[in-house]
């Protein structure tokens, strides 16, 4: 069975280019993300990593930490890390598994159980380990994101999501579409318009069922 929201992710010891470390003391009480992809030295990717390592500070703010997955060996994601930090103008501190059995890949259901890499592998033999993955401090999967080989990620979206998970979590609420930090909220149906007035102050209801609310400052 694959991965699902609200499973708690599988708590493996990992190999990355800063040591050995377990997925689950890696996290602590922060919010992680880790992204996958299907070998180093990729064109893709490189930009992908780039975009990670440029948003430092965002993800600090947020109070979250970041590590990437590559179907490659340690020594390749150093040498990699060079062109990563050309190609972005700053340092890629994060770490980076090297998934090079697959354990990570098959784990996190981004591959099959007997999938195996090829002598001469290519990116598509590990085509479908192109996933984002938000987890919380409760080590539980929030939100996925997969994504084919020739579309590189959006991480701005990311950051949106982020936001929108930390915000729903923080004040039990929900989010609407293309909803960004400072916009109205979802008043969840479980609350009721007296509880809901006492707590925002004022609602808009525009559906029976829907009722946006701005959160307290």
């Amino acid at each position: 069975m694959g991965l699902r929201i609200n499973d708690e992710i599988p708590n493996l010891t990992v190999t990355t280019d800063q040591g050995e470390l377990s997925l689950h003391d890696w996290i602590g009480d922060s919010w992680a993300i880790l992204f996958s992809h299907p070998k180093d030295f990729t064109p893709v990717c490189t930009t992908e990593f780039g975009a990670v390592a440029q948003l430092a500070d965002e993800w600090a703010k947020r109070g979250t930490k970041v590590m990437g997955i590559s179907v490659d060996g340690v020594e390749e994601h150093k040498g990699w890390k060079v062109d990563i930090e050309k190609t972005a103008g700053t340092p890629a501190g994060f770490p980076i598994i090297a998934d090079e059995d697959l354990t990570v890949a098959k784990a996190f259901d981004m591959l099959p159980a007997e999938a195996v890499l090829p002598d001469g592998r290519t990116p598509a033999d590990s085509a479908t380990v192109r996933v984002v993955f938000i987890v919380g401090p409760d080590k539980q999967l929030k939100l996925s994101m997969t994504y084919p080989m020739n579309v590189g990620r959006n991480f701005a979206e990311v950051l949106r999501a982020l936001d929108a998970l930390q915000t729903a979590a923080r004040e039990t609420i929900a989010t609407p579409a293309n909803w960004t930090v400072g916009q109205d909220v979802v008043v969840p149906m479980s609350v009721s318009d007296e509880d809901a007035i006492a707590k925002y102050g004022e609602i808009n209801k525009v559906l029976p069922y829907l009722r946006m609310a701005k959160l307290p400052k």
